[in-house]
């Protein structure tokens, strides 16, 4: 990889050997590990090690989990927050293995709306939930800083599973409570 970043300091009209420059290769790829890194993580492993039999029905949120991720199209950062909602059936998760999904699904090549989709699926189906409710929003570098370059747009994106998705008090619910 280090070989190909410094491919791409030139390509840019860069000395890869400008002093720098030097260990830039080596960085990146550091930061690509780590941003990258949710390739290597399996989010359900992550919820099944934190499931708890609760006799809990009532709705469960968890609102502002910061995320970062990278635009598959662009390969540029979008940031924001994600709420997460859901009505358990029996079964709770414990509560930091949520933003942990979140991160384990954000730190791969994504677009946003795919990215809602799987995290909500992901919470539903481990503990038959009764209802899940994902909102994103986020922030795009690839609007921001090339393109269109608008600086104030904020991109939202929901996925509404099971109770939220059928039951329109469930929904309200939770979008009153998100937006608090």
């Amino acid at each position: 990889m280090q070989e190909e970043i410094k491919k791409i300091l030139v390509r840019i009209g860069e000395n890869p050997d400008r002093e720098g420059l030097i260990d830039t290769p080596k960085r990146v790829e550091t930061a690509y590990e780590y941003i990258f890194g949710g390739y290597k993580t399996n989010p359900e492993e992550i919820l099944r090690k934190a499931i708890f039999t609760e006799d809990a029905d009532e709705m469960i949120i968890v609102k502002d989990i910061e995320l970062y991720s990278m635009c598959e199209h662009h390969m540029l950062p979008f940031f924001g927050k994600c709420h997460i909602g859901y009505i358990p059936n029996g079964k709770i998760y414990g509560v930091s293995k949520l933003a942990r999904v979140v991160d384990a699904f954000a730190r791969r090549l994504q677009v946003q709306e795919r990215l809602t989709q799987q995290i909500a699926e992901m919470i539903m189906k481990p503990i038959d939930a009764e209802g899940v409710g994902v909102i994103i929003e986020a922030k795009h570098m690839c609007m921001m800083m090339r393109g269109v370059e608008k600086q104030n747009s904020v991109m939202t994106t929901s996925t509404m599973l099971g109770s939220f998705r059928n039951d329109p008090k469930t929904r309200d619910e939770f979008l009153k409570l998100v937006k608090g």
